[in-house]
Formats: structure tokens, sequence, C-alpha cells
């Protein structure tokens, strides 16, 4: 059975910056895309980055790009999500998902199986 533990979350002013990690186990994960989608109160849940596991490729939502890094740690079997440059628009549940699509990767919600419960990310202004 597969598990995503996620943790760093934690309230930061604007401009700082916060790492999130999700320690993945229960299967290998060679083929899968591993991503962190975040949901705003009121809001529906957005993909933020992802990472192919067995690649090391990497995507990011145009509101991240140049501001966050998706990272993974093989032997630890752990992805890191490195956020500098915060925003209060950047609060959010942050949840780190695991799912298959193949080469490439993918952005939505519904292609990820496995989800993590979620840490909160808090940046006041």
């Amino acid at each position: 059975q597969v598990q995503l533990v996620e943790s760093g979350g934690g309230l930061v002013q604007a401009g700082g910056s916060l790492r999130l990690s999700c320690a993945a186990s229960g299967r290998t994960f060679n083929s899968y895309n591993m991503g962190w989608f975040r949901q705003a109160p009121g809001k529906e849940r957005e993909f933020v980055a992802a990472i192919g596991w067995g690649s090391g490729n990497t995507y990011y939502a145009d509101s991240v790009k140049g501001r966050c890094t998706i990272s993974r740690d093989n032997a630890k079997i752990t992805i890191y999500l490195q956020m500098n440059s915060l925003k209060p628009e950047d609060t959010a549940v942050y949840y780190c998902a695991v799912g298959y699509q193949g080469l490439r990767i993918g952005i939505r919600s519904n292609e990820y199986n496995y989800w993590g419960q979620g840490t909160q990310v808090t940046v006041s202004s």
C-alpha cells in the first residue's frame, strides 16, 4: 500500500522560503511521476510541480516557475519542493501525489492515484 507523508509546511512572511518534503513508501516508483498540488480555501486543487521519478524530468506551473524547485532523493524515496520568494497567494494546503502517465508529466489531479494528507503553508503579508 502506497503511503505519502508530507512535512515542512508552516507560517512564513512574504519573501521567505520553505522546503516541503514527501516521504513515499509501499512500492517502487521508477516509472511514476511524483507531484505537488495545492488547494486554497474556496478554490480547486491546482498543479504546482512534478518530477519523473526515473527520468528526473521536471515540470512547473507558471505561477511558481522560477521560485520553486522540485527534486528527489532516490535513497530516501523522498521528493522535495523548495519554495522561495513566497507570496500571500501561495497560501494553501500542499499535497504530494503519485501517478503514472507514461512518458509525459501530468498536471491534472485525476492523473494521480495516491495522495498524502497535506501540509499547510501560510504566507503572511
